[in-house]
């Protein structure tokens, strides 16, 4: 081969490696834009999505606060009684807008907003843990897991909270479970809704695992859809609790032999595990575990990982009359008198 053809030869190589790393960078530059263009589109949904979210939300007192006038109006008419101070100013106003109530005959909630799937849709929850668990943390998380129906665990590992909650979105998750210890004792629970919040976030206390219960051997986990018991979740705050907690179980069947207890005094939840055989004149109850006592302290109206969430609620522990009440029922049981010696 001559000087001459060397020289066409290498400079056609040349020009055939330029134009394919020409089209290699074409395609994964067109790639890449149209990824960002994917991952943009989802931000600004998920940005118009979380502010209808919230104007939906700040709504919701005013028009709770309106119909609850507008029942105190339908109430002095019904009986005749005269009307209060507050509503003589409103009157005419509220009077003509009664007409167009007649159909409603409670405001909207967050209910149907956050939970409008609930009871079409079985809800998808994820477990995780804290980072670096202890083996009682981790054993916690998969009792845990056996509570929940349609649940599923993953390690922590090294993700931060951010992608965990961009992936519950991803997949379609409804709700969020993380659980925290101190010592090698879980202490605290965060349950997120997706994909606009609430989030919950409770103490544990008094936590007994399975096989720390009496009836672990002669009991099973059962996978059926449990039936639910709310004791004494008589306030707002208390309805407001209950509904988060009901809505991470799906609807059971009618002949489910599994109940879940969740027992309210002096806001403390205690949560029991049972299953049941009914036999003749009868009914054999074993408690299956596991068992602890929890207590909310914050409700945040956005979900885990959006720090600039505003408060829905903050447990007061340091005013004067934090122990004269009782948040999550109306009603609370007067001390007990000491007799006199």
């Amino acid at each position: 081969m001559t000087e001459a053809e060397k020289i066409e030869f290498y400079s056609g190589t040349t020009d055939r490696l330029l134009h394919v790393a020409s089209k290699t960078f074409v395609f994964f530059l067109s790639s890449f834009l149209n990824s960002s263009t994917t991952v943009l589109v989802m931000l600004r949904r998920q940005v118009r999505e979380r502010r209808s979210y919230v104007y939906a939300k700040s709504l919701e007192a005013q028009e709770r606060q309106t119909y609850e006038r507008k029942q105190q109006l339908k109430d002095a008419l019904n009986n005749g009684k005269s009307l209060a101070t507050e509503l003589k100013k409103d009157a005419k106003r509220l009077g003509k807008e009664l007409e167009f109530d007649e159909a409603q005959t409670d405001p909207t909630t967050h209910v149907d907003n956050e939970y409008s799937r609930a009871g079409i849709s079985d809800p998808k929850i994820v477990i995780t843990t804290s980072r670096d668990p202890s083996s009682k943390l981790l054993q916690f998380s998969k009792e845990i897991r056996l509570v929940f129906p349609n649940s599923h665990r993953i390690n922590r590992g090294n993700y931060v909270v951010k992608e965990l909650a961009d992936a519950c979105r991803a997949n379609d998750v409804t709700d969020l479970i993380v659980l925290h210890e101190h010592r090698g004792k879980p202490d605290a629970m965060i349950v997120s809704h997706f994909p606009h919040g609430p989030t919950v976030y409770f103490t544990l206390s008094n936590v007994a695992l399975r096989h720390d219960i009496a009836t672990y051997q002669n009991s099973t986990v059962s996978e059926q859809y449990p039936h639910l018991i709310f004791e004494n979740f008589s306030s707002k705050l208390g309805e407001r609790v209950r509904d988060v907690l009901k809505y991470l179980f799906p609807v059971p069947k009618e002949d489910s032999k599994r109940v879940m207890t969740f027992a309210n005094e002096d806001d403390f939840i205690s949560f029991r595990h049972h299953v049941f055989v009914k036999i003749p004149r009868q009914v054999q109850l074993a408690e299956v575990g596991p068992r602890f006592e929890m207590k909310p302290y914050e409700i945040r109206q956005g979900t885990i990982e959006q720090a600039e969430a505003e408060r829905e609620w903050v447990l007061a522990h340091y005013s004067r009359t934090a122990k004269k009440r009782s948040m999550l029922s109306d009603s609370r049981p007067g001390p007990n008198k000491k007799s006199k010696r």
